[in-house]
């Protein structure tokens, strides 16, 4: 069997026990059959333990059975929370056999577009995981380019870019967009990796990949009009949003941040549609950058 189709096995037992709460092995097999997930042919318990299996090893999801109902839940869902490797490869797998299986509307699926720098994420990965010197080519827009050797941390996708965090020899941490590199090389030397370091910590603070320790964390809160509410409520702009009040006119939210340029950015992009309220040191830099831009117009 091909792997990808049996990586839209173990996509598909994971969904359909997330989505009927669970399932005894029979009422799974009859599910199985009836989607036709092997060309209607029945799933043997023996492959369903195996994939029970790969499912732990790959995506951290634990599938256990009730003694007493007979039926078959994952026993972890935390495991999948929002920013986890591998929340977001199980997101992917599961967009991929989706597309796999609409090749006949494909000319009706508009995808985003990834900027390049994709070449170097294996070279990157196998340093992540071997703890091993990175030598990268960089270039900053506007700049001249540059080439130094840094010890790779982590990897984030944000809006169709590729980051990476890294630490560099004179021990700051700094991020590199992927598509503004010119070369990447592996090295011969390691390094230490800290045993506490958490990739999700590290960026738990912030919106976006631009981090500055320097910005204060801030209790702020902003006014959504019209449908932006909907917006925010179908899909959170950080982990800390929360809802306040709610008026047929306006609903307000806050966060509890620290407000780069990724957040306000983000803000910004709303338009009217968002107004921050506090604080007040906030409002009047979103103030401040509202009317550098009508200066333009």
């Amino acid at each position: 069997m091909k792997p990808a189709q049996i990586f839209h096995q173990y996509i598909w037992i994971i969904n359909k026990l997330k989505t009927c709460g669970g399932l005894t092995f029979e009422q799974l097999n009859r599910k199985w059959i009836d989607d036709r997930v092997a060309d209607g042919n029945p799933l043997a318990i023996a492959t369903f333990h195996r994939h029970k299996a790969d499912i732990v090893d790959m995506f951290g999801l634990v599938i256990d059975c009730n003694k007493r109902t007979y039926k078959y839940t994952i026993s972890n869902p935390e495991a999948m929370a929002d920013g986890s490797v591998d929340q977001w490869l199980l997101s992917t797998l599961t967009v991929h056999g989706m597309l796999s299986d609409s090749a006949a509307v494909k000319d009706r699926l508009v995808l985003e577009n990834v900027p390049a720098g994709l070449e170097y994420l294996d070279t990157i990965i196998t340093c992540i995981k071997t703890n091993t010197r990175l030598r990268i080519g960089y270039q900053k827009f506007g700049t001249e380019g540059y080439v130094k050797t840094v010890c790779p941390y982590a990897l984030k996708l944000f809006h169709q870019r590729w980051y990476l965090l890294a630490k560099t020899e004179d021990d700051q941490m700094r991020i590199y967009a992927l598509d503004r590199m010119t070369m990447v090389e592996q090295t011969d030397t390691t390094f230490r990796m800290p045993a506490d370091f958490s990739a999700l910590a590290y960026f738990k603070e912030y919106y976006g990949v631009l981090t500055d320790s320097n910005t204060p964390m801030t209790h702020v809160i902003v006014r959504a009009h019209r449908w932006t509410p909907n917006y925010l409520r179908t899909l959170p702009l950080h982990h800390s949003q929360c809802e306040l009040t709610s008026t047929p006119e306006y609903t307000d939210f806050s966060f509890d941040i620290r407000p780069t340029a990724d957040f306000i950015g983000q803000l910004l992009s709303h338009g009217s549609g968002i107004e921050v309220m506090e604080p007040l040191e906030l409002r009047e830099k979103v103030r401040g950058l509202i009317e550098e831009n009508l200066k333009r117009y």
